[in-house]
């Protein structure tokens, strides 16, 4: 589905991405995992046509993607929720729901939104701004389901979230998986990365340097230290 061959890209004169190479088969949920400043933000941006790639390919779904605009890469299926949120503070959650929409989405597909995250359903009419941190993150993601992707791009989605809430954006994240969707998540909780995910990249200074599954990474304390310096 998604597949990124020897990618490289700069800030200015900053060689920040150094030939990273991974993919997301269909159906799957992949981390892409590492310390801050390692190139995952990047890497993520880059896929989207945010920052352009300077070598490698990226494809979707066979789609060469290098030269592509970033909005026409959303209309191939590809949905991204920035480190963030990127939501619209003064605008109503109906009203960040529905933003770049040529049409008000239909009954059926809100009301399936409305399925996963509730809360926002009784929150139609607030500010984006009010919301907690966590209903943010689930507004980011529902804006994207209402464009029903077929891979969804996550990037630190629970950062800055009280735990209580950090299980229902996992639980949700999971739930979307299993309804068909590809999941590419960055996320520095490493616990929601190895229950999310089936398979995880580590990366370091620009490039993925280990691929494990989430089971074989989460018994392999070395590794996680020695990437990301922490045990579990």
């Amino acid at each position: 589905m998604l597949k990124l061959s020897e990618v490289h890209a700069h800030y200015g004169k900053v060689h920040t991405l150094q030939g990273c190479s991974l993919k997301v088969d269909k159906g799957e949920a992949v981390g892409l995992l590492g310390r801050n400043g390692v190139g995952k933000t990047t890497t993520l941006k880059t896929i989207m046509g945010l920052i352009q790639a300077t070598g490698g390919e990226i494809s979707f779904n066979g789609i060469h993607l290098n030269h592509i605009s970033a909005h026409k890469i959303s209309s191939k299926g590809v949905g991204y929720v920035p480190q963030g949120r990127g939501i619209f503070p003064t605008l109503t959650v109906k009203e960040n729901l529905e933003i770049g929409l040529s049409k008000s989405p239909k009954a059926d597909v809100l009301e399936h939104v409305f399925e996963r995250f509730p809360r926002l359903k009784e929150r139609l009419g607030q500010s984006g701004g009010t919301l907690s941190g966590g209903e943010q993150q689930m507004l980011a993601i529902a804006r994207c389901l209402i464009l029903k992707p077929k891979l969804l791009i996550l990037d630190e989605p629970t950062e800055g979230i009280m735990p209580i809430l950090v299980q229902d954006i996992r639980r949700e994240i999971a739930a979307v998986n299993m309804e068909g969707v590809s999941i590419l998540l960055v996320e520095q909780n490493i616990k929601t990365a190895l229950k999310v995910c089936s398979r995880i990249y580590l990366m370091e200074k620009g490039v993925v340097v280990h691929e494990a599954t989430a089971e074989e990474l989460g018994k392999d304390n070395d590794t996680l230290h020695r990437y990301l310096g922490v045990s579990i």
